[in-house]
């Protein structure tokens, strides 16, 4: 039986998160507290703001190491899946360093508004159990103005001026920069991947 737990990260997108996986038959309960989290067989770490205030809140419910610790299958959704690399160029922001990468801040031009908002088409890089079913030019709905390079640890990209990393994966830690809850079909089947993912993840 799978156990769910949402960190409380203080993004503005938890309830909505929380909808999404209730209309998948999940009931995910909203948790600052180490031990349940450690217990859930598996963690969504939500997130909409600024990277600084997402760490300034796990720093103040001690929930640094206990994230960096996770061996079961983790989620970032938005500023929870930045919050997985090194640094943010956003207020200068050390994150939780699980992936060794940089976020960097959109350069407006060419038409490229920032924040990058509305829906965009998936490139699946690599196959994944999180991207089952999902296509290669699968729309999901992006807001954000900072994004994550392409590297090792990218399962499916994106472009909006350059190309940058749309899913990600490191270990138990998984990423997706785009809202499944707000991303109609893809979303709900990104969500439902990940509910089924197993330890060990691939």
């Amino acid at each position: 039986m799978e156990n769910v737990v949402l960190i409380d990260a203080g993004g503005t997108n938890i309830g909505s998160v929380r909808y999404a996986l209730q209309r998948l038959g999940v009931d995910a309960p909203l948790s600052s507290d180490a031990d349940e989290i450690r217990a859930a067989t598996h963690v969504i770490l939500p997130g909409v703001g600024a990277a600084a205030p997402g760490m300034a809140r796990l720093h103040d419910t001690g929930l640094v190491e206990v994230v960096r610790s996770l061996t079961q299958p983790v989620l970032g959704v938005c500023l929870g899946m930045q919050l997985l690399f090194e640094h943010s160029e956003e207020g200068d922001t050390p994150c939780l360093g699980l992936i060794p990468a940089s976020l960097r801040r959109f350069v407006p031009g060419d038409g490229l508004r920032v924040p990058h908002m509305g829906w965009n088409s998936l490139r699946i890089d690599r196959p994944s159990p999180l991207l089952a079913g999902i296509d290669t030019s699968a729309f999901a709905y992006f807001v954000h103005s900072y994004a994550a390079p392409t590297g090792g640890w990218t399962l499916a990209s994106c472009d909006y001026g350059s190309t940058f990393s749309a899913v990600v994966q490191h270990r138990n830690f998984f990423g997706a920069q785009f809202h499944p809850e707000r991303s109609a079909a893809v979303g709900a089947r990104l969500l439902q991947n990940f509910i089924g993912l197993r330890v060990p993840v691939q």
